[in-house]
């Protein structure tokens, strides 16, 4: 960085300097681990000549931080794949189920949102249709920050809840079921190739909140690239222009996605293998009644506190995926 012509090539600039910022994240991890274990180990001497309470505390402290740390630092080194440091673009489709599974489909939405909130990661919602009682029809949402693909790609699948239903006069148990798809985003550089002959190109009038304009004008866009049959829509900005750009954005990441697992084809594919949204195709269930319980089927990390899991507390599950993988 250093070198006087560093800055004249702007995109390999942007890539070192990158770089740089990630390694001095892991550095300064890492010294303040072995700082505070040196810290420990002093404590811990101290405390075998004499016992002191307040001593004991501090220590007890140091411990819970430094351990909070290594795990930050180890959980770092298990995102080395190409794309885990690509934002996201995130899509949740309910199940079979009506208004049941789309109530559960926007408490999925919800979930996520508070969790990148937590991570002070940002957000921007490409896409929201409403369901037709409550809930939702399918949302598409941007999460950037760092290393958002390679902490959310583990949630990529079908996710199941049990409930006493809201919607049910009788008050009966019901099972729900709503899939969450994560594409890495991808740059305007990227190496996807589109042929405007392959798309086709819908506007129509976008619905919910968004004022005068929005509502009243053909500003929404879909995109569906007729080869793969792959729809994308949107309707978040008050232009058509600026919709037809994000909409091309996520399209451009999902066709990445699909062309990544047929590179890839030892990994388990995304597209090729989506699962039906009903019974036995969950990779997560969330329980709330006859007793509380979210446990992942493929590492069988489990917990009981059903509240924090849906107000975004799901770094346990991420930490177990990534850590089985």
């Amino acid at each position: 960085m250093s070198h006087p012509d560093f800055w004249d090539d702007q995109e390999r600039a942007k890539e070192i300097s990158e770089q740089v910022s990630n390694l001095k994240n892991d550095i300064e991890t890492a010294e303040k681990v072995e700082e505070w274990t040196e810290e420990l180990s002093t404590f811990i001497e101290l405390l075998k000549l004499e016992k002191d309470k307040e001593l004991e505390k501090e220590a007890e402290g140091k411990l819970i931080k430094a351990e909070r740390l290594f795990n930050k630092l180890e959980l770092r080194l298990l995102l080395d794949d190409e794309d885990d440091e690509s934002d996201v673009i995130l899509v949740i489709h309910p199940g079979a189920g009506g208004t049941e599974s789309q109530d559960w489909a926007e408490m999925l939405l919800r979930m996520y949102l508070k969790w990148a909130k937590a991570q002070e990661f940002s957000t921007v919602m490409l896409d929201k249709q409403a369901g037709d009682t409550a809930g939702i029809k399918s949302a598409t949402v941007e999460i950037k920050g760092k290393f958002t693909y390679g902490y959310l790609k583990g949630e990529n699948g079908v996710h199941r809840l049990v409930r006493i239903s809201p919607f049910d006069a009788n008050k009966r148990r019901h099972t729900s079921f709503a899939s969450v798809f994560v594409y890495p985003e991808k740059e305007e550089d990227v190496e996807v190739e589109i042929n405007e002959n392959d798309l086709k190109i819908d506007t129509y009038r976008a619905s919910g909140a968004g004022g005068q304009h929005v509502n009243t004008s053909d500003t929404a866009v879909r995109v569906t690239h007729l080869p793969t049959n792959t729809v994308v829509q949107c309707q978040s900005e008050r232009s058509q222009h600026s919709n037809k750009s994000n909409a091309i954005k996520v399209l451009k990441s999902r066709l990445y996605q699909i062309e990544k697992e047929e590179r890839e084809k030892e990994k388990q594919k995304q597209e090729s293998k989506k699962k039906k949204i009903e019974w036995g195709s969950q990779i997560r269930s969330y329980v709330m009644h006859p007793y509380s319980m979210v446990k992942d089927h493929r590492t069988d990390y489990k917990t009981g506190n059903v509240e924090a899991v849906m107000d975004g507390d799901i770094d346990s599950f991420i930490d177990a995926y990534l850590k089985m993988k």
